[in-house]
């Protein structure tokens, strides 16, 4: 297998708009179900409500009903790709942080976060996969962080 990688986003605009902190939300969007797991596993051992969507359509109806303050989304799926998400994340102006993923080349990397700033959005961390355990639950405790300063 060839390196995977993951690059944490986050919203600039719509800051204001932000969800109510009763609990943390992620949803995670991935074809692949074994990393699904993995991540519903360190998720909800932070405290976090999870959603898995395995395609881009199930991941557009939950997130409208779930309303999660973080997305973890695969670049690469048989129907909608990453890619396509982020605009339409972009487009509806939702503040929640998101999380790109793709066991492809670093270009797909690049290629969402050049996306994602055109779209206010900003990048904020970058990780290989595999995934360490700890690398996730730095990085999802970092952006819970980041979600607490701006509900104040």
């Amino acid at each position: 297998m060839g390196t995977t990688l993951c690059a944490i986003l986050g919203f600039n605009r719509g800051r204001d708009r932000a969800w109510p902190m009763s609990k943390k939300r992620l949803l995670v969007v991935d074809d692949n179900k074994p990393f699904l797991e993995f991540v519903r596993k360190i998720a909800v051992g932070l405290g976090y409500e999870v959603e898995l969507a395995t395609d881009g359509g199930i991941f557009k109806e939950i997130y409208q009903t779930f309303k999660p303050h973080q997305v973890i989304i695969d670049l690469i799926m048989p129907d909608i790709d990453g890619m396509e998400l982020i605009q339409w994340l972009a487009d509806l102006d939702m503040p929640a942080q998101v999380i790109v993923v793709t066991g492809y080349s670093p270009e797909y990397v690049n290629l969402a976060k050049m996306l994602g700033e055109g779209k206010g959005l900003s990048t904020v961390l970058a990780l290989t996969k595999p995934i360490k355990t700890n690398e996730l639950r730095d990085a999802l405790m970092d952006q819970a962080g980041e979600m607490l300063e701006q509900a104040e």
